[in-house]
């Protein structure tokens, strides 16, 4: 991410965070909480469970900040962080729904224009083969190969078995490598 007008970036902040600076504990909540609150809201449709979600990443990151090893990304860091505790949170409740990014087409909901050129570029010919999939298939797929989840998991937040888990990311797979394969054999035409 940016730097802010005194000039700090992430990692800076992230080390005045673990020498007890709350300044920079604010800085980076100001910075990352709202895209954040984004992307957990498209996996959780409870407005409640995910400001809890966002509130309980800062405080683990402020309270685990001397443990970041200046590797990587810190919003990649803060979005391991997030996604882990919204799984933990959604295992206590069971009544909230799992919202896949994959399938707002399916709820009615079409992504923004700006959703959809991030898509592309984050995932090129990728983001073309994954909106082919059955909305089935993609929320596996974002579930076990984006999020990260086990089949387990997955299962639960999806509400179907882990073995119907397993077959459909199996097959999504499959489809995956035949549609990126046509992708590549029209490429060299």
């Amino acid at each position: 991410m940016g730097t802010t007008e005194a000039g700090r970036d992430d990692a800076t902040l992230v080390r005045a965070a673990a020498e007890g600076d709350l300044g920079a504990v604010r800085e980076l909540y100001d910075r990352h909480a709202p895209w954040l609150s984004v992307r957990l809201h498209r996996r959780c449709n409870d407005r409640e469970v995910v400001l809890d979600v966002v509130q309980d990443t800062f405080v683990a990151m402020w309270q685990d900040a001397c443990r970041w090893r200046g590797e990587g990304d810190v919003a990649a860091w803060l979005w391991g962080i997030a996604f882990r505790r919204l799984v933990s949170r959604l295992r206590q409740r069971k009544e909230v729904v799992l919202m896949p990014d994959w399938d707002a087409g399916a709820r009615g909901v079409l992504p923004g224009v700006e959703d959809q050129v991030l898509l592309g570029v984050e995932y090129g010919d990728l983001g073309d083969a994954l909106r082919r999939l059955s909305p089935e298939f993609r929320a596996v797929v974002q579930a076990c190969v984006l999020d990260g989840l086990t089949t387990r998991e997955a299962g639960r937040l999806l509400g179907v078995r882990e073995n119907t888990v397993k077959t459909r990311l199996h097959r999504a797979k499959a489809q995956l490598r035949g549609t990126l394969a046509d992708t590549q054999l029209e490429g060299w035409r």
